[in-house]
């Protein structure tokens, strides 16, 4: 067998067998940062050198910005649902992540009661201020309604409640297990109030932090306030959000209520029963083809941020903005983001050819691609033209990866070939990783020599390996990988 790279003598080494046309290009790479939906549509915003697309920064990857998402928080992390990782900009750096903190705050409350739990507001709850979801002070509602009020309107108040109901479980089953529970200090959480039950839910959600793999997490609320008393260490890492969101939206029940535009809740308010109307902050949802939740944020500290989903075509992405300019201009690199991938993947054709033949097999004649020309070493001078086994072959790819390259594999045919005949193998690559693999067909058929014909090949074979010229004809390459980035 004899491996055959393409490069640039191939075309050389092929014009004197075959004319051709000038490859026209198959595929027309355009990168979409167009938004969907009325509100402002972002310009060129911020593309950095130090950007990371797939595992390699930009300026090492040697991509232009106009191929590059262009986005203005500070600390951003695109990753879909099977782990594979888009886009970084600072994603392991430490930073608040304001009430993007509740994503933990559900995931705890799911893992330790019913959603049928009974939840009372206590004046602490109510009173906490800022983002609300209504309550009052002793208002009464299942843990249900308390979750769509923590996740929907971003209630400070049903974060409180929440974590003091939920954490006196929490707390009076550790200590029935005789564990001692500790809070984000190392101290011990002792106790029969409200902030023993607080301190002992805020503990879990550091436990379960570990758990899901953070290396830089730190909760000391369950809310995300992080000024006057809920100053401290609280924070996490662009990186670390969307272990906890794609953790978070494995849960169906949870998926449920961060689609949700809005919500009644129902609450038992001074023995009646109120229904309280509440509003997502999640701009996308409805608005943006795919979105699907999940949380918002934002503190004087923290900036606007956003821990956002999106479904397409059956491609799950999860966007984390932290630190972004504007409340608006987080929706927009959110969508910035996901146009960015969903735009980019295309159908590549594997063959690209303008040299064509009329192939005959199981009685049925089509025209196909000549993919290249492969020597037949019975012969001094003849070649078979040959094509994929699927002259259609698609392969999905991921545009900015980078250009797609190719070998070829021939066999050594050293007799009669039929139409359809495997003669080859051709492999693709994109970034040196294996993206597909075809086999190579003859296009015709090309009987051996006779055995008269034979007796004179030999001779002419002889005499030209004792002058030093090849004894068969060369194969030759004709398929040419079209650019999907032009770096010139």
């Amino acid at each position: 067998m004899k491996l055959l790279r393409t490069n640039s003598e191939i075309s050389t080494l092929f014009a004197g067998q075959l004319c051709r046309k000038t490859t026209q290009c198959a595929i027309t790479i355009t990168i979409a940062f167009a938004l969907v939906f009325s509100f402002s549509t972002p310009a060129l915003a911020d593309v950095r050198k130090n950007d990371i697309v797939m595992g390699q920064s930009m300026s090492d990857r040697g991509l232009k910005a106009t191929f590059c998402p262009s986005v203005e928080s500070n600390y951003v992390y695109l990753v879909d649902e099977d782990g594979t990782v888009y886009f970084e900009r600072s994603a392991d750096t430490p930073v608040q992540i304001a009430s993007v903190t509740k994503i933990m705050t559900a995931i705890i409350a799911r893992e330790h009661a019913s959603t049928d739990t009974e939840i009372v507001v206590s004046s602490n709850a109510a009173t906490v201020g800022e983002s609300s979801a209504g309550l009052r002070t002793g208002d009464v509602l299942s843990l249900d309604d308390a979750l769509k009020g923590l996740m929907v309107p971003s209630g400070n108040d049903a974060a409180i409640a929440i974590a003091e109901c939920v954490g006196k479980t929490i707390y009076e089953q550790a200590k029935s297990a005789g564990e001692t529970l500790k809070d984000a200090s190392g101290n011990d959480i002792q106790g029969d109030d409200n902030n023993t039950y607080l301190a002992a839910f805020v503990s879990t959600m550091n436990a379960k932090a570990q758990e899901l793999g953070c290396t830089d997490s730190v909760f000391e609320n369950p809310h995300g306030l992080d000024n006057h008393q809920f100053a401290g260490n609280l924070h996490s890492t662009a990186k670390d959000v969307s272990k906890i969101a794609m953790y978070a939206m494995q849960d169906e029940y949870f998926r449920s209520i961060v689609d949700l535009p809005e919500a009644t809740l129902k609450v038992k308010r001074g023995g009646a029963d109120v229904d309280v109307i509440v509003k997502s902050t999640d701009e996308l949802l409805g608005r943006y083809d795919g979105a699907c939740g999940i949380k918002t944020g934002n503190t004087p500290l923290a900036g606007p941020c956003f821990a956002g989903a999106c479904e397409r075509n059956g491609k799950m992405l999860y966007a984390i903005l932290l630190d972004s300019t504007s409340e608006q201009q987080r929706f927009d690199d959110a969508v910035t983001l996901y146009d960015w991938v969903y735009d980019n993947y295309v159908m590549y054709d594997l063959a690209h050819s303008d040299v064509k033949v009329q192939m005959s097999t199981d009685n049925t004649t089509r025209e196909v691609p000549v993919v290249a020309e492969v020597s037949l070493k019975a012969w001094v001078d003849k070649t078979v033209p040959a094509t994929f086994a699927n002259p259609d072959a698609v392969v999905e790819v991921f545009a900015p990866l980078g250009n797609i390259s190719q070998t070829f594999e021939f066999n050594d045919i050293t007799g009669s070939v039929r139409a359809g005949d495997v003669i080859g193998r051709a492999t693709f690559y994109q970034r040196n990783e294996v993206i597909d693999e075809i086999d190579i067909v003859a296009c015709e058929n090309v009987d051996a020599p006779s055995i008269f014909e034979s007796i004179g090949i030999w001779w002419d074979k002889f005499t030209r390996i004792l002058s030093g010229q090849p004894d068969c004809a060369e194969s030759v390459i004709i398929n040419e990988c079209e650019l999907l980035i032009d770096k010139s």
